[in-house]
């Protein structure tokens, strides 16, 4: 206000050459009243907060005072009503007399105000240059005027609000912001206004929403909000800045679905947010890349709460671009490698954060962080090639750990125990698969006894016994899977139903197959409608098995128009069934029954959909050998192995056709089987050819071993491998 007088003066005081200074001096006449009324109006702010200031301990005043005062204001000062009241309550306001204040508040007529502050505010100011000086004299009286009125209904607001009455504080903070837009119709301009009133304008903006919150009006609250952010209130980024974060922050934790922004707000090819999730994620990239501009400061909490939104819908990918582009610095590289890798594991991309993870356990970084350790180790316990590697995490991990803290020392046993388990299945001998099974089971057993109640590490525990074909414990385990998590979890019913399968009860497991389908979703339901064909082929019932499979086909398909193909609907995703391998499986069936036409025809199907695939190719083979086409039967399996040099099922058959072609051909046979076996050792048909071979071989002793280990395997052989959970 006084750099608006002192302009004032000196653009009063300037003497054109052209012989100007008849019109300054008019001017300087007109503008004079105007000029004593704004400095006596800012002498009685300067007294009225040096009162404040002092804490005198002056008695309020009742309302009779504040007639004879407000008498003495407007008669002295050539005050009106409305200003004269307003300075009184903020005085009182600033003495911390609330309830004196809200009385003398109380007298304020708003909408009169309005209607004489509206013309001086809203006009376009003349172009002549007496006129523009006259006009910005009384402008700036006319804004500090309405400062105060506004200012004094703020106050009123504060007043109620200190009182517990929110909703009326609520309202009349409202009344400020309707006023001043019908004051200033097209927005607060950017210059030409008075500090004061601007701070009046955005400290109502931002209070609006939090008191109709405190009110418990949610929808208002929201109302208020958009009501800040979409009008032009000429705000500075700070305050803006405020704003978003709090409208983010409620609409993330506040309970209260949103509706879209009205029509009205809407730019024509703008992105329009569809929920509460879309639009508090927007804002909070808003604040993000007002920060990177440095237009704001940074607050850590912001991308708290953009983690928590975008792991919400599974956007961890969007997150970690967010975190790759924050300035160095304001993280601790260990600590922003430790995030990537976390959104990174989240999105799948399990190689992107191992890299991380090796980087960040450096010796030359945080080779003990029990955190980072423990991820790496997990990553390792899903993929054979790593868990040698996961060994090595986890064992670091069960070191490094507090002895006091049993649920991590749990996790780094149970990580152990996962890797060990891997581990295992590729061993080079029977001698250390044992051992690396003894040790697996060890370190998962240590792993239950710190924390009993964990789902996980009870299934990891019933997968390995089965592997190991010890069902009855494998039973147990997948009992108790089920009862801890209420049977909500379908892969508890897959292995109980796989387990029972493997002790030849089918019907038992057909049961509990259709109590999982009961349990489950719909789109969960195609591992299980799976294993139900399956069970039904394992019992000679080849027409429904054929029917469960065409249950299963509509739901892959289903499934492929709601999200779209993967890869034209190749790979497993979230344990969904590929459409790939139900055709593959519709072959394989149609095989056995010696309906060729429909094997052939599911055949291609699936090599539509996968045309290099060591699967079709192995029951192309198939078909070719049982029609004794052995030469493209051969051919065909060699393909296979070419394509997926670990394909087990095609080393198996490959070595079975080659001991059925003379004693020259069984050296390679049995160095098919013995690798098939290598891979898989729990593989029946596998031992019962290398049995075979030896027999023919004239090995009688190894040959009755290798039947003996088959005949073992088969009474505990399931429908469907472990290796599918």
């Amino acid at each position: 206000m006084a750099a608006a007088m002192a302009e004032s003066d000196n653009n009063g005081s300037e003497v054109s050459p052209g012989g100007g200074g008849r019109d300054s001096a008019a001017a300087a006449a007109v503008a004079s009243p105007v000029k004593a009324k704004a400095r006596a109006l800012l002498e009685l702010e300067t007294a009225s907060a040096a009162a404040a200031a002092s804490e005198s301990s002056e008695a309020r005043v009742d309302d009779g005072n504040i007639q004879e005062a407000e008498s003495s204001l407007r008669e002295g000062l050539s005050l009106n009503y409305e200003e004269a009241r307003a300075l009184l309550g903020r005085l009182e306001y600033q003495r911390g007399n609330v309830e004196a204040a809200l009385r003398v508040f109380d007298g304020i007529d708003l909408q009169a105000a309005i209607q004489r502050f509206q013309p001086s505010l809203s006009e376009k100011p003349p172009s002549k240059r007496s006129n523009k000086l006259r006009s910005d004299s009384s402008n700036s009286g006319s804004q500090h005027a309405a400062s105060l009125v506004l200012e004094a209904i703020y106050l009123k607001s504060m007043s109620l609000q200190k009182l517990g009455k929110a909703v009326e504080a609520a309202q009349q903070c409202r009344s400020v912001l309707d006023a001043v837009e019908s004051i200033f119709q097209r927005g607060i301009p950017d210059v030409m206004v008075e500090q004061k009133l601007q701070e009046t304008v955005s400290k109502s903006v931002e209070l609006l929403p939090e008191l109709w919150k405190q009110a418990g009006a949610y929808q208002e609250a929201l109302a208020s909000y958009r009501r800040a952010l979409l009008s032009q209130w000429n705000l500075d980024d700070d305050c803006c800045t405020r704003i978003q974060k709090r409208f983010a922050v409620f609409l993330l934790y506040g309970g209260v679905e949103a509706s879209p922004p009205s029509l009205a707000s809407q730019t024509e090819g703008s992105y329009v947010p569809k929920n509460n999730l879309e639009e508090a994620i927007l804002l909070l990239m808003i604040i993000l890349k007002k920060w990177y501009l440095g237009k704001t400061h940074w607050d850590p909490s912001v991308m708290e709460h953009l983690t928590f939104a975008l792991s919400l819908c599974g956007q961890t990918s969007v997150l970690a671009k967010h975190l790759e582009e924050v300035l160095p610095g304001i993280y601790p590289r260990t600590g922003r490698w430790y995030s990537l890798a976390l959104c990174n594991y989240a999105a799948s991309h399990n190689e992107a954060a191992l890299n991380l993870l090796r980087k960040l356990l450096n010796k030359n970084e945080s080779p003990g962080d029990i955190m980072a350790l423990l991820l790496a180790a997990k990553l390792c316990s899903s993929d054979y090639s790593l868990a040698s590697e996961g060994v090595e995490y986890a064992g670091r991990a069960v070191t490094n750990v507090d002895s006091s803290d049993g649920h991590l020392k749990s996790a780094a046993l149970h990580f152990l125990g996962s890797c060990l388990a891997k581990k295992s299945r590729i061993a080079t001998s029977d001698h250390q698969r044992s051992l690396l099974q003894t040790e697996s089971l060890k370190s998962l057993s240590e792993a239950i006894s710190l924390d009993r109640h964990n789902p996980d590490l009870i299934y990891d525990m019933g997968i390995e016994y089965a592997e190991q074909r010890n069902m009855q414990a494998a039973l147990k385990c997948a009992k108790e899977f089920i009862d801890a998590t209420g049977g909500s979890v379908s892969k508890g019913w897959r292995l109980l139903s796989l387990v029972l399968s493997a002790q030849q009860r089918y019907s038992e497991a057909e049961v509990v197959t259709d109590a999982a389908l009961d349990e489950t979703t719909k789109w969960e339901q195609g591992p299980l409608l799976r294993i139900k064909a399956k069970l039904k082929v394992a019992q000679s019932l080849p027409m429904e098995a054929v029917e469960a499979y065409r249950a299963l086909l509509a739901l892959v398909q289903a499934q492929r128009k709601a999200y779209g193909t993967v890869k034209n609907g190749t790979e497993e995703v979230d344990n969904k069934v590929s459409e790939f391998e139900v055709w593959q499986g519709l072959a394989n069936l149609y095989a056995s029954l010696s309906y060729w036409r429909d094997a052939e025809i599911c055949l291609q199907k699936a090599k539509a959909l996968k045309s290099f695939s060591a699967i079709t190719l192995h029951a192309e083979g198939y078909t070719r050998e049982v029609r004794e086409q052995t030469q493209d039967a051969l051919a065909a399996y060699f393909n296979a192995v070419s394509t997926e040099v670990e394909h087990v099922p095609s080393k198996v058959s490959i070595g079975a056709l080659l001991s059925k072609q003379g004693p020259k051909y069984l050296p390679v046979a049995r160095s098919f089987l013995s690798d098939a076996l290598r891979h898989e050792p729990t593989n029946r048909m596998a031992w019962f050819y290398l049995g075979k071979v030896h027999k023919h071989d004239g090995r009688l002793a190894d040959a009755a071993d290798c039947f003996q280990a088959a005949s073992m395997l088969e009474e505990s052989d399931p429908i469907e491998s472990f290796r599918s959970l």
